[in-house]
């Protein structure tokens, strides 16, 4: 186990045993601050029996069909567009100020439009995670670009490459690693969205877990979605940085 791993898990076990503390003392009321072992109890429950009589597997489901269905209509529409306008002033003056603008509202703020003109169902709530994942994956397309070195591109020039193998060979490539970053920025982004898309209207989800458990008090339903979410991230990140490390072998050396 390397020195980071141990770091890692030292510091988690640091938690658990200052969580167990504060529970088992009795500093902060069991109603606010479920106990460890009170919250593994709720998440058998719901594994055996499900949450509001719906299948813990479903609740699962629906919130990752919700996420990665934002994700990747983000990845298909906001990598092509932050290459282009990272290449192009044309482009870049087309799109960049409007990403810009609704890049620091927060999603609450315009999710209500969105329920106006699409509906309180799915697509509205996959549109709020869209909009909270394209921004950061667009603007690390720019960012890829503009941070390549320009004498790649001379020297492909130079050589004869087309403008189609210099995008291909040299460009994106060389934004590769800068998109990876954007994509993991994205869906840390996303999941804090997610509840917000989750709080309205639906009747599923792990968000919607710790929406309607907070309206009764159910601290220890809360804690295990948070829990699950911020799992459920890591885990994620974990596996976008493996396969960047497998795919990307370069970065790090333009």
């Amino acid at each position: 186990m390397s020195k980071k791993r141990k770091i890692t898990l030292a510091v988690w076990l640091v938690l658990l045993l200052l969580w167990e503390v504060v529970t088992r003392l009795h500093l902060v009321s069991g109603i606010l601050f479920p106990a460890p072992e009170e919250v593994l109890r709720t998440f058998v429950a719901i594994w055996q029996h499900g949450y509001n009589g719906i299948p813990f597997w479903q609740h699962l489901g629906i919130t990752l069909w919700r996420l990665f269905s934002a994700i990747l209509l983000a990845i298909v529409t906001a990598v092509p567009l932050g290459l282009a306008s990272g290449m192009s002033t044309t482009v870049n003056g087309l799109v960049d100020s409007l990403v810009q603008f609704y890049r620091p509202i927060p999603p609450l703020a315009y999710y209500t439009l969105l329920i106006l003109w699409f509906g309180i169902g799915e697509s509205s709530k996959i549109i709020l995670l869209y909009l909270a994942a394209f921004a950061p994956i667009y603007l690390a397309g720019v960012e890829g670009v503009h941070n390549l070195n320009q004498d790649y591109q001379l020297s492909a020039r130079s050589l004869g490459a087309s403008k189609g193998q210099i995008f291909r060979w040299v460009i994106f490539p060389g934004a590769l690693p800068s998109l990876f970053t954007g994509i993991r920025t994205a869906v840390g982004v996303s999941f804090s969205t997610l509840v917000a898309a989750e709080m309205v209207a639906s009747t599923s989800g792990i968000g919607w877990m710790v929406i309607d458990a907070s309206k009764y008090l159910k601290s220890s339903v809360m804690f295990l979605g948070i829990l699950l979410l911020g799992g459920l991230g890591l885990l994620l990140d974990w596996l976008l940085q493996r396969l960047e490390r497998r795919l990307i072998f370069w970065k790090g050396q333009l």
